[in-house]
């Protein structure tokens, strides 16, 4: 889950394992919060909120073993109202877990494409168990995060294609065919208005921008057109109708019109086609 060597975009992912443990935190007052990553099919936990001593910090937790263990194997949230004594599960991490305190947790997977790649908990250190409507407040937390997830690994892909453009020859000879380009450009610009973190949304935009306007390219910069009438232009350069566009980027085809209408107005084009010719000779398209 972390950046791989060679990742133009993806940041961390342990940034938004940590985001959702505080929008849990913040909204459902549950007083321990902890997670962590799969990797090499051990689970680390190495984001947490509330916790008192060092022990589960860095912890690493094989499958079948403790709470995280059993969710890391089953891919179900599993729970405990006494942990002490409970006999549903393995007790290989009773010191770090009872040191904390810990009496009642709740242990959810984040699962991407039926393999489990994080693990959530709620707990809390009193006598009365956390309540379903804390362990919701989890499961809701693991199923965002599992979508962030698959977006940020359906721009992983995405940017595989744009590196081998960049790397290669001129799109359309015998690098990425260009109409293959246009497409991952169009779809770039979409997922990037499905990503709620802002950091990540620029610096994805910038990268389909490049797709449209390589560094070392040499065009006159073209009029600056706002950020959905080119979105809108973009869907209308693969030959889409306004409710198509519409459809591809959840806008009415009325509002798909009236950005035409106004990037056609900036662009000084009469027609739809005019439009796609001037964005593409300006560098806007590619």
């Amino acid at each position: 889950m972390p950046s791989q060597p060679g990742a133009l975009l993806r940041p961390d992912d342990g940034d938004a394992l940590r985001q959702v443990l505080r929008q849990v935190h913040d909204s459902s007052g549950i007083p321990v919060l902890f997670g962590g990553q799969v990797e090499n099919a051990l689970l680390r936990l190495s984001q947490h909120i509330g916790l008192r001593t060092a022990g589960l910090r860095g912890l690493r937790v094989r499958a079948e073993t403790g709470l995280g263990g059993q969710v890391l194997t089953t891919g179900r949230p599993a729970g405990v109202t006494d942990y002490r004594s409970a006999r549903s599960i393995t007790h290989d991490y009773d010191r770090p877990v009872l040191t904390e305190g810990i009496r009642s947790v709740v242990a959810v997977p984040v699962v991407v494409s039926g393999v489990v790649r994080a693990v959530l908990y709620g707990a809390s250190r009193g006598p009365a168990p956390l309540g379903d409507r804390a362990a919701d407040a989890v499961a809701d937390a693991s199923r965002r995060l599992a979508a962030e997830l698959v977006i940020r690994d359906e721009v992983d892909h995405r940017l595989r294609l744009l590196e081998a453009a960049q790397g290669g020859p001129v799109a359309g000879s015998q690098g990425v065919p260009l109409e293959e380009l246009r497409q991952v450009h169009a779809e770039l610009r979409r997922i990037a208005q499905q990503v709620p973190d802002g950091d990540l949304r620029g610096q994805l935009l910038d990268a389909a921008q490049r797709l449209a306007r390589p560094p070392a390219a040499d065009s006159a910069p073209g009029p600056r057109l706002a950020p959905r009438e080119l979105d809108v232009l973009t869907q209308v350069a693969l030959g889409c109708n306004n409710a198509e566009a519409g459809r591809r980027l959840s806008l009415l085809p009325e509002t798909v019109k009236s950005y035409l209408r106004s990037a056609m107005r900036k662009l000084g084009a009469s027609t739809r086609f005019e439009a796609v010719v001037t964005a593409r000779r300006q560098g806007l398209l590619p």
